[in-house]
């Protein structure tokens, strides 16, 4: 029950960053970015509620999906939000091509290992990705350095919480016996804060909410003026904000 409801959370962080980018009129792409979020959120609820196979894809495919597309807002760095441009175009038809490449191989060869490693590559490839663009590109000349810091600082404590969140998910995993003995014997409701792999829900959903975030915020500062955006916070959730823009 626990995995189950434990992805609510991971919905709720997706919900609320549809509703701020809505809310700050941001370019669809992010909107549906946020939007495959919530998929994994879903997809994952629907399959610890019912351990149906079709859901558990509806749960791992959207990591993909998401993931590559970040990718896609990463590598389509030229300015302005239409998909007109060569670059454009030719990014988001590679990220779309391995999206359906991958969703076929995955349906035929089902092996959670080539799951795991089609993901970690992904996520590794996004992480190196914005440290190029700060570092080295010629991107990191229309960015200021206060937002450098931001990105990276806000990208690097997502990474930190989804790390956190593996960590966590095998120790469940190796300990698992011993755990569900002591979880018996102290019974509910304080049982439920030992439960290893919704806290993986948890702490997943956090780092990518904050993983995404940065991504979307490096992405607005090179397709657009840096300095028309800002970053708030509220419960501790960072939001971008457009800085001529009064909201309520």
């Amino acid at each position: 029950m626990a995995n189950t409801i434990s992805n609510l959370f991971f919905i709720l962080l997706a919900a609320y960053g549809i509703h701020n980018a809505r809310r700050e009129l941001m370019p669809t792409r992010y909107i549906v970015g946020f939007g495959g979020f919530a998929l994994i959120g879903f997809g994952s609820l629907a399959f610890h509620a019912t351990l149906l196979y079709h859901y558990q894809l509806l749960d791992e495919l959207p990591m993909i999906y998401v993931t590559a597309g970040s990718c896609w807002f990463l590598y389509d760095d030229s300015p302005g939000f239409d998909i007109t441009s060569r670059q454009s175009m030719i990014s988001l038809v590679l990220s779309i091509t391995f999206d359906v490449l991958f969703t076929w191989s995955y349906i035929v060869y089902r092996n959670p290992v080539y799951h795991q490693v089609a993901f970690g590559t992904l996520a590794i490839s996004t992480a190196f990705m914005i440290r190029h663009l700060l570092k080295w590109s010629e991107v990191r000349f229309r960015i200021p350095d206060e937002k450098k810091s931001q990105i990276g600082n806000i990208f690097g404590y997502g990474a930190g919480l989804f790390l956190l969140g593996f960590l966590v998910w095998n120790l469940d995993n190796i300990f698992c016996d011993g755990l569900t003995r002591f979880k018996v014997s102290i019974g509910w409701p304080l049982a439920f804060l030992f439960e290893g792999h919704a806290w993986w829900h948890v702490l997943t959903g956090l780092g990518t909410y904050y993983m995404f975030t940065g991504t979307h915020l490096i992405s607005l500062c090179m397709k657009d003026d840096a300095n028309k955006f800002t970053v708030r916070y509220h419960l501790g959730l960072p939001s971008i904000k457009r800085a001529d823009k009064k909201t309520q």
